[in-house]
């Protein structure tokens, strides 16, 4: 598995980013405190990271967004090819 999301109380691995993101993303919600975050890692790395203290999540180190929309779009690309 590529992905990991974590947060205090849940963590679950992917394979595909935009199902770890979905994911990420369905777990906002439960951010009731500044201290309670959502976190993607890529292998080791922390690429992902969502918490109350900021207005949008924030994509960590250089080059890393325009590396997760390519992947995006090619995960959505090969899913139409599928279907």
């Amino acid at each position: 598995m590529r992905f990991r999301v974590a947060t205090n109380d849940f963590s679950q691995t992917f394979d595909r980013w935009t199902d770890a993101l979905d994911t990420a993303n369905g777990l906002k919600p439960q951010c009731k405190s500044l201290l309670h975050d959502v976190r993607i890692f890529d292998g080791a790395d922390l690429v992902w990271l969502y918490s109350r203290s900021h207005r949008y999540p924030m994509y960590i180190g250089p080059g890393t967004y325009d590396r997760l929309v390519a992947m995006f779009v090619q995960e959505a690309t090969e899913a139409m090819e599928q279907t």
